[in-house]
Order: structure tokens, then C-alpha cells, then sequence
């Protein structure tokens, strides 16, 4: 399984980035698409998800109403649209997916991508 992230990158606050991650080489349902990020020094945090096949976007608390996930089924692709970028919002950007055959669950993580907002 690969996840292809792209769309990071150096953005001025106040500004818009957007996101997507693809994934290739499934062999199960995907349940779960999203995103995390890690900011220097910190742990892991949860920035959106979505659960198949119209499952209400969860959002981390420091993101909501800045941020939004959707998601391509037919394409297995998942977008992060970042609005009114903050420099708190530096991170490394990692995409997630989790699924489920009949004999077990499924966890992958992209491999990152940067987002750098200058105050």
C-alpha cells in the first residue's frame, strides 16, 4: 500500500494550502481517510477524518471552521482545503487510512509533508 501526499509547502498567515493523499495498492475497504500532523516537539495530533461512505468529518478542536476534508472514493484520494493558515499550524502533515477485510484491520500512514506558515 502507498500513500502519495502532496500540496505542502510555505504559505504566508492568513493564508490557503491544500492537501491531497492518494492511496494505491489496497487490498481491502477503506473505512477511514485523514489527516494528522506533528509540530516539532510534539505528539501527533489529529487534524480531520472521514469515515465511508458519508460519514461526518471529524475535526481537531484547534482546526474547526478553518479547515475541510473530503474525500474521492473513485479515485481513493482525500483533501485537506487549509483556509486562514496560522503559523501554529506548522507541522509535518501526515495522511491516514484505515480499512477492513474479513480477516483483519488495516493502519497506513503517508510519509509526511511539510506545512510552514510565516507569521
Amino acid at each position: 500500500v502507498q500513500l502519495v501526499e502532496s500540496g505542502g509547502g510555505l504559505v504566508q498567515a492568513g493564508g490557503s494550502l491544500r492537501l491531497s493523499c492518494t492511496a494505491s495498492g489496497t487490498t481491502f475497504s477503506i473505512n477511514t481517510m485523514g489527516w494528522y500532523r506533528q509540530a516539532l516537539g510534539k505528539q501527533r495530533e489529529l487534524v480531520a477524518v472521514l469515515t465511508s461512505p458519508n460519514g461526518t468529518p471529524n475535526y481537531g478542536d484547534s482546526v474547526k471552521g478553518r479547515f475541510t476534508i473530503s474525500r474521492d472514493n473513485a479515485k481513493i484520494t482525500t483533501y485537506l482545503q487549509m483556509n486562514r493558515l496560522k503559523p501554529e499550524d506548522t507541522a509535518v502533515y501526515f495522511c491516514y487510512i484505515m480499512g477492513f477485510d474479513f480477516v483483519r484491520q488495516y493502519d497506513y500512514w503517508g510519509q509526511g509533508t511539510q506545512v510552514t506558515v510565516s507569521s
